[in-house]
């Protein structure tokens, strides 16, 4: 195993992806794992610990052997202290928590903490669709809907919550977002809302396969394979709001941009990635009518790098980390 090995975690709403790099980007190991659904942050903690070790036993090293782990998480990240907070897509995680020193304590190395989206679309911009353009706008689109924004070949994250394109308002006054608020992109097209407002028209009598389906494939919750699967069966009640999904995301996406003006759009995420390019196309189309400078709209591209993007990104930023302090 190289000595420049390092590791990634992708932490999501209904996955954890670990996975061990060495210092050409390659993967030495990788395990996957389900978000737990129940407890609060010391139980993702948790999970996180076995991913990373699972991981690591494939790659044939202790985690402790690693130079450094990177991880991805939902939320407002603090990276100086590795704390997060507001990640209300995983289970009980209202406060704040501090991941970082938590995993750095469990595992043994140097721990660096950025926002899932953030390094997911540093990744694309440094390895993937994104190498091409100077500013990219990265859109992942999985349980809740993030951003990730590179200006002028830098990455921005604000004060540490640059990027909520989930949370931009669609509708005034509309559908209650989990943020509590209203009216926010997320409420429409997360993949968390969506299966709540299927719960509901479901138990209100509506016929929809999606549960059928998901219970066949043994799953506890509406996966990016669940809907894709009930697309392909034309389950009238999933077209119903994979459509509605795809009108607030271009509505959102294309607001973002005629703030930013950058040059490329990168879809990415959980449903983005399973539904693929036909999928980015749709989203570009609705995105066409709200973008302000019709004469020349942002390219809009598939996320390049799949299901690992999020992993290597956290994999890049503990590299970066790890160079920072020597």
């Amino acid at each position: 195993m190289s000595s420049a090995a390092v590791a990634g975690v992708d932490l999501g709403g209904t996955k954890i992806e670990a996975a061990v790099f060495d210092d050409d980007h390659q993967v030495l190991g990788s395990a996957r794992h389900p978000t737990p659904v129940m407890g609060g942050p010391p139980d993702v903690a948790a999970a996180i610990v076995i991913a990373v070790n699972e991981a690591c036993g494939e790659a044939g090293c202790e985690s402790g052997d690693l130079t450094g782990i990177g991880v991805g998480s939902p939320g407002v990240v603090d990276s100086g202290s590795g704390t997060v907070s507001g990640a209300r897509n995983l289970p009980d995680w209202e406060g704040e928590f501090a991941l970082g020193p938590e995993l750095a304590e469990k595992l043994g190395t140097q721990i660096a903490v950025g926002n899932d989206v953030a390094v997911a679309t540093d990744a694309e911009f440094e390895l993937g669709a994104g190498k091409p353009y100077h500013s990219i706008l990265g859109v992942f689109w999985g349980t809740g809907v993030g951003g990730g924004i590179v200006l002028d070949d830098h990455p921005w994250h604000g004060r540490g919550a640059a990027g909520e394109i989930g949370h931009m308002v669609v509708k005034i006054d509309g559908r209650q977002c989990q943020c509590g608020r209203r009216g926010c992109l997320e409420a429409y097209a997360g993949r968390g809302a969506m299966e709540a407002r299927a719960r509901k028209r479901h138990a209100e009598g509506e016929h929809t396969e999606l549960f059928k389906i998901m219970e066949k494939r043994g799953r506890p919750r509406l996966t990016s394979a669940v809907w894709a699967k009930a697309l392909e069966a034309q389950d009238k009640l999933a077209a119903e709001l994979i459509d509605e999904a795809v009108s607030a995301l271009g509505a959102g996406i294309a607001s973002a941009v005629n703030l930013l003006d950058v040059e490329a759009v990168i879809i990415g995420g959980g449903l983005g990635v399973r539904f693929g390019e036909p999928m980015a196309r749709r989203i570009e189309e609705a995105m066409a009518p709200h973008v302000f400078n019709s004469a020349h709209p942002p390219e809009v591209h598939l996320a390049a790098l799949g299901d690992l993007g999020g992993a290597l990104g956290a994999a890049l930023l503990a590299r970066r980390s790890v160079a920072a302090r020597t």
